[in-house]
């Protein structure tokens, strides 16, 4: 393990994260809240321990998929805990275990929180907590790949290590090209939406805050409320943007590039959109009676659909009153998330999508057990090592997804707040049933709870081995 180099790129990540915290202030001196000074601290905390470690000089450059993966997963777990520092140092969260959650939880893209009261939050601190979902939306280490080479030629290990999806393609040659291309896809994405929110006279700081959440599909609101107060239009914008984020951004490449036969011939969009599709109409048959008009019924269940399926979190309803049927096909969307190389969470459409092929080639070789059949998505052969990888991801999830129960079952809570507490955090979707619900909070939680809690969202975010391999003794050891 090259640790000198591992501590210098955390070094950058440091001084980005310092950097960042620059727009928060901007805000507060504009608003002329007292709270920006909060920032000064964390800033200088930032910039004071990652200077020396951006300063090292490591021996060997070399970047391997095991420093890519460390580096990664020690960056998510620094971001979040200096992140979280103007939260506390301004008093608006007092304890720091809580701080520390809700940072993590803009980070990863969750939007889970333990806030009961949002709109008594700053400003200031409103925008930094949104704009941490668009940090973390498309990863940091990707942006700071955008704008400096930071480990040669192996940056494509960064963006694995970083990007959701159980195999990454590079679009072009070069990685940092790509991550150009990616950010640059993702703030015109933004910008749109802003616009679009806009037309429909939303305030500046409420469009930028939600533009922010929506691309990142995070759900971090300004309002106690959510998206409840907004206009049907605004709603519908925002709608539309979740599942815009929520798809391959390879296929935004290939619409620029015209090359629209390879857009709908992509089997995870199609199955995508379908699962929408199915879920929206079994919802609004389900549960028509519950609003004034057909209308009203698809648009709050389109929303809330390409919320929870996105990951994003955003609600204008309280699902959490819904039957059950329709509450239970809402807990499957939080486990499907959303595509694969998008901002969303959960398992991903495409490695459903693998495990399906890949149980019905075993089906396959039961009935027939002298055929040879190969897995294919889009035309291309899925090689072994990719369902082998996707295999081995429900296997690790499912383990964590089972100790993540079993510790918070301490704190007595209900099963239904307990099992999709864990599935919102580990799929980083936010809101779950129950306590937890569109209405409800994290704060009810131990210290401990949330600690597991904010490991989950982590783990969900980074998609779990980056992670996991921290805990693996080989991987410290010295090459």
């Amino acid at each position: 393990m090259n640790v000198k180099y591992v501590l210098k790129l955390n070094g950058c990540i440091l001084l980005f994260d310092a950097v960042a915290m620059l727009l928060p202030v901007m805000v507060a001196l504009y608003y002329q809240e007292s709270s920006g000074v909060a920032f000064a601290p964390a800033i200088l905390l930032a910039i004071g321990i990652g200077l020396p470690l951006f300063l090292l000089k490591p021996k060997k450059r070399e970047l391997y998929a095991r420093e890519a993966l460390v580096t990664v997963s020690v960056a998510w777990f620094v971001m979040s805990l200096i992140g979280g520092l103007p939260f506390y140092f301004s008093h608006e969260i007092p304890s720091f275990i809580d701080c520390f959650f809700e940072t993590a939880s803009g980070f990863t893209t969750t939007g889970a929180t333990i806030l009961t009261d949002v709109e008594a939050l700053s400003r200031c601190m409103l925008f930094w907590r949104s704009f941490t979902h668009w940090i973390g939306g498309m990863g940091v280490l990707v942006f700071v790949m955008a704008i400096a080479s930071l480990a040669g030629g192996n940056n494509m290990h960064l963006i694995r290590a970083e990007s959701p999806g159980p195999k990454v393609e590079k679009i072009l040659p070069k990685a940092n090209t790509n991550s150009k291309l990616l950010y640059g896809m993702y703030i015109g994405l933004t910008f749109l939406q802003v616009v679009f929110l806009l037309f429909g006279d939303m305030p500046f700081f409420d469009a930028v805050t939600t533009a922010f959440g929506t691309a990142g599909t995070g759900g971090f609101g300004i309002k106690n409320t959510s998206m409840a107060e907004y206009s049907t239009y605004i709603q519908a914008v925002v709608t539309a943007f979740m599942l815009l984020f929520s798809i391959n951004f390879n296929m935004y490449f290939f619409i620029i590039a015209k090359r629209f036969s390879a857009v709908w011939k992509d089997e995870e969009l199609r199955l995508f959109f379908g699962i929408v599709a199915v879920a929206v109409v079994c919802i609004v048959i389900n549960n028509r009676g519950m609003f004034d008009s057909v209308g009203s019924a698809v648009h709050h269940t389109a929303f809330t659909v390409a919320s929870i399926i996105s990951t994003s979190g955003f609600t204008t309803v309280d699902f959490n009153a819904w039957p059950e049927f329709s509450k239970t096909i809402l807990v499957v969307l939080m486990f499907v998330g959303a595509c694969a190389g998008s901002t969303g969470g959960g398992i991903k459409v495409s490695r459903i999508l693998i495990m399906l092929k890949s149980l019905k080639k075993e089906f396959t070789a039961l009935v027939h057990p002298k055929s040879i059949k190969t897995i294919h998505m889009n035309g291309k052969r899925i090689d072994d090592e990719t369902t082998r990888r996707a295999t081995s991801f429900m296997i690790c999830y499912i383990g964590i997804f089972v100790l993540s129960m079993i510790i918070i079952a301490f704190d007595n809570m209900s099963l239904e707040t307990n099992l999709t507490a864990v599935a919102a955090t580990l799929n980083n979707v936010g809101p779950g049933l129950s306590a937890v619900g569109p209405t409800g909070n994290y704060a009810g939680f131990s210290p401990l709870s949330k600690l597991v809690l904010t490991f989950d969202m982590i783990c969900g975010r980074l998609e779990l081995f980056p992670v996991m391999i921290l805990l693996l003794p080989q991987t410290w050891k010295k090459y």
